[in-house]
């Protein structure tokens, strides 16, 4: 499994946003993301950077890989 780079929560959000997630809302420090077709909502903090359990726990729920997500993130 490869190691996940240090990301600020705005980098997250554009690359989920490359695989079709939006950007419903942003209360305090978290932005709620959705897509169609999921259940699940993405709550990604609003930091400088995203802890790496953090970031992975994004990552599973999306239904990604954290392949396919560092293709996204262009990392």
């Amino acid at each position: 499994m490869p190691a996940l780079p240090a990301l600020s929560g705005r980098e997250v959000v554009q690359a989920f946003a490359k695989d079709g997630w939006q950007m419903v809302r942003q209360r305090g420090s978290h932005m709620v993301m959705v897509k169609t077709g999921h259940m699940a909502t993405l709550s990604v903090p609003d930091h400088r950077e995203v802890a790496k359990g953090t970031l992975r726990s994004l990552i599973r729920s999306s239904g990604l890989t954290v392949e396919e997500f560092l293709a996204l993130a262009d990392r």
